[in-house]
């Protein structure tokens, strides 16, 4: 047998950490050290350290360690290099291992990384230069080694042989070798060495119950709680071993839901089981011949089992009444002792364990309980899942109000509430589930002792409930003014605890939704005032769907104009409309909801204190209107020059919010349906019958003059009359009778530079704006010049002005004026000659 593996179990749990120095580098030292191979590759093209590159090749077989890529890694560090011989007789001194190869276990590979890592220094590279006596160097395994310079370079390990330097100062790129010719050892090495020797052949205690067949259920709630490899470590442990009739014992008090140890599934049983193994080791060992009178510290932190003598021998006690018997004393093993008994000990923990699964859950303790039927019967009304919460494992503090209590709740909330059934859409099943759970702490049974006077407690529907403690009892304050009196304290469930208390909480939320369900909608409200009777007709006149809109969800801002303020509306449009009947078109219904969407913010409640001055606020119609703020008075302006006052703030609905106003708010989109468009230069053009031969003109000339013309502009247009085109087509001869012969390419791109030529782009220039001499660009390129003296004059390119016959005939888009001229630029007369 391998000597070193008896330390197989002490190293079982061995992590290996590297502590990284940290220490300047001249640039100097970094550029040499750059310039030749890593430590690892030093190594590797050493014959003499062969050995030591399979021991770390050998350690880094193992899943987590990766000491040649440490190595290989920047630096810097100082490694002492065992040569072969003395890898050599280091496996001598092993009895089972003739290689590296036979460190074939991680375990085994862990003891060699831990060697291995003794020879490591981390974040410097240190020279022999820099070596001195008596220095104290500490290694990535974490033990130190010491310097020796008397007669050479010498390194102190754990063991009394030093290690001399036979070869200093290899220089590699991320550090600096020196080949010693032992191997270093560690103190922790060292005792698990002597530990090895001292200790029989035995396994380990979780190798002694895996071969004790009347352990079989130890070893499997072993395993199942996870505490293997606990059991396996170095240890010393005692271990009292309870047999299998013990555990079969366990299982029959816990009753019918725990046949097998696999029924301990969840994380709470599992934490369980594993507290009940814990509490049968104790973190020493204690033979048969150690055993004295007294209560022992056991591995489950602060519980104790109590040593109590019986006869000429001992019984071991625990939280319970009945005591285990020892059966069999001094198991050997290599990490400790084990003794069975006949009884599985148990824990506090463990009876209260047992305790709570004799008791009913939260639900059905209510159940149980007259009561609290009505409790019962929200529980499942409210359809949330809250019967099944309230039976799992918790565990819970549960407020619970009794019959009187739920009945005291419906007689508040008015004739659409008779009983608990009457919370039948989903909104009211939402309401009584956020009731439900106001009463419900989750994450702690809070016993009454439990409670301090003022604590603020969390409930599960996100409120807090305030303890009060009076001379009277306990008290739970909600967010109404009346506290709820426990009248029944810490009644046990096995998920938790109940308080009985004679009223149903109410959190802020449940307050502010039944305040809301209190209230009318929009249109309810502005039915039930008198001054908005006109209002209502409105949206019914519409016929849009208003009604029906503003009855649903929202939440919406209105702002409701009264009686008189629609009368003015009225009025102000005329004959044509002496009542809101009297808007029956298609059209005119349309133009209604046009102004009456206008008075409709949607997505919001805007209270007054949410508005602020100057603010701009999109509404249902599309258009914005802007808050006024002065003197304390809201005020709203629309798409005219007179704002609207709010004569009436913050009625609140059930959907919203109404602002009562003193005037109809017109949108832009209504002034436009109520005053006739302007024509455009086009449409005006084409309403003058003197100038249907310039209409043509655009038309022939096929270059989207019209189009252009009837644009945004602004343009200024110089519009020569029929007669004009008349006169121009008689100078231009016989192949010009008409408009009509303009019909080539080339003829009609002429055409369009003429057109061009009486237009100016970008502003609309009235008569009053000309000065004497004034030239004038026009979109084909050339001036134009304005001469004022007999009236005003346009002067073109030939030798006879423009009269300007009527100015300023202003359009949508522009201004237009009346020449009598065709006027011509240079490029046409060019052309034309």
């Amino acid at each position: 047998m391998k000597k070193i593996l008896q330390l197989k179990n002490i190293f079982l749990i061995l992590t290996v950490s590297l502590f990284i120095w940290s220490c300047d580098k001249n640039d100097s030292e970094e550029t040499a050290m750059s310039e030749t191979m890593t430590i690892v590759e030093t190594a590797q093209n050493q014959d003499a350290l062969s050995s030591l590159v399979a021991a770390l090749s050998t350690a880094d077989n193992s899943e987590d360690t990766d000491l040649i890529g440490t190595l290989s890694s920047d630096g810097p560090f100082t490694v002492f290099a065992p040569t072969n011989d003395a890898f050599t007789e280091l496996l001598a001194q092993l009895d089972g291992f003739d290689s590296l190869a036979d460190f074939d276990t991680d375990e085994e590979r862990a003891i060699l990384t831990t060697i291995l890592t003794y020879h490591v220094v981390a974040g410097v590279a240190a020279k022999s230069t820099d070596l001195t006596n008596g220095m104290i160097v500490e290694t990535v395994q974490g033990e130190n080694l010491v310097i020796n310079l008397d007669g050479g370079v010498f390194i102190n390990d754990a063991t009394e042989i030093n290690a001399e330097v036979l070869i200093a100062d290899v220089e590699a790129s991320n550090g600096v070798v020196h080949v010693i010719n032992k191997v270093l050892l560690p103190q922790a090495i060292i005792d698990a060495l002597n530990e090895g020797e001292m200790t029989n052949e035995n396994g380990t205690l979780v190798d002694i119950v895996i071969a004790t067949e009347p352990l079989s259920l130890l070893e499997a709630a072993v395993i199942k709680a996870d505490l293997a490899t606990t059991l396996s470590s170095e240890g010393p442990f005692t271990v009292f071993a309870p047999t299998d009739d013990a555990f079969v014992a366990l299982l029959d008090i816990l009753g019918d839901d725990y046949n097998s140890l696999e029924d301990f599934d969840t994380e709470a049983e599992i934490a369980l089981l594993r507290n009940i193994l814990l509490f049968h080791v104790i973190t020493a060992k204690v033979t048969s011949a150690d055993l004295a009178a007294g209560n022992i510290p056991t591995a489950f932190e602060g519980n104790n089992i109590e040593v109590i003598a019986s006869g000429d021998s001992f019984v071991i006690g625990d939280a319970s009444d009945v005591n285990a018997n020892i059966t069999g004393v001094d198991i050997m093993a290599s990490n400790g002792v084990a003794h069975t008994i006949d009884k599985v000990l148990l824990p506090q923990a463990a009876i209260d364990f047992v305790l709570g699964l004799q008791l009913k859950t939260i639900v059905d303790t209510a159940v149980a309980t007259d009561d609290l039927s009505l409790l019962v019967d929200a529980l499942i009304q409210a359809d949330a899942g809250l019967v099944a919460t309230l039976n799992s494992d918790g565990p819970f503090t549960v407020f619970a109000p009794t019959n009187a209590a739920f009945a005291a709740l419906l007689a508040a909330l008015g004739d659409g509430f008779n009983s608990l059934t009457d919370f039948d859409t989903d909104e009211e099943k939402a309401l009584l589930t956020k009731v439900l759970t106001y009463h419900v702490v989750a994450g702690a049974a809070a016993f009454s002792t439990d409670l301090t006077n003022g604590q603020a407690i969390e409930t599960v529907q996100g409120e807090n409930v305030t303890v009060d403690l009076t001379d009277g009892g306990v008290q739970i304050m909600d967010a109404t003014g009346t506290n709820a009196n426990v009248a029944l304290a810490d009644v046990a469930a096995s998920n938790g605890v109940v308080h009985v208390i004679d009223k149903v909480l109410l959190p802020q939320e449940v307050l502010d939704i039944l305040a809301a369900m209190s209230l009318k909608t929009i249109v309810d409200t502005a039915i039930a005032t008198d001054d908005l009777s006109v209002l209502v007709d409105a949206l019914i006149q519409a016929n849009a769907g208003l009604v029906e809109t503003l009855n649903s969800d929202g939440p919406f801002t209105v702002f409701a104009p009264t009686n008189a303020a629609f009368v003015e509306l009225l009025n102000t449009l005329g004959d044509d409309f002496n009542s809101l009947a009297d808007f029956d078109t298609d059209e005119e219904k349309e133009l209604l909801v046009t102004i009456l969407t206008y008075h409709v913010v949607a997505g919001t409640s805007a209270f007054s204190t949410d508005l602020g001055d100057g603010q701009l606020i999109d509404t249902f119609q599309g258009e914005s209107i802007r808050v006024t703020i002065k003197d304390g008075t809201v005020h709203v302006g629309d798409a005219t020059d007179v704002n609207a006052s709010v004569v009436l703030a913050d009625i609140a609905a059930s959907n919203g919010v109404v602002h009562v106003i003193n005037k109809v708010l017109l949108p832009q989109a209504a002034l436009n349906a109520l005053t006739p468009a302007i024509p455009n230069i086009v449409e005006t053009a084409q309403s003058v019958d003197d100038l249907s031969l310039l209409v043509e003109a655009l038309i022939q000339a096929d270059a989207s003059l019209v189009a252009t013309l009837s644009s945004e502009g602004q343009f200024t247009v110089f519009a020569p009359t029929n007669a004009a085109f008349v006169a121009l087509l008689n100078d231009l001869g016989d192949n010009y009778n008409s408009l009509a012969d303009f019909d080539t390419d080339e003829e009609k791109a002429l055409l369009a530079k003429l057109l061009t030529y009486h237009v100016v782009s970008g502003s609309a220039v009235a008569s009053t704006d000309l000065t004497d001499h004034q030239e004038i660009s026009t979109v084909q390129g050339e001036s134009l010049f304005a001469i004022l003296g007999h009236g005003v004059q346009i002067r073109d390119k030939s030798h006879v002005d423009a009269n300007v016959t009527t100015a300023d005939v202003m359009t949508s888009n522009g201004i237009v004026h009346i020449i009598d001229k065709v006027l011509l630029p240079q490029e046409i007369i060019d052309a034309l000659h």
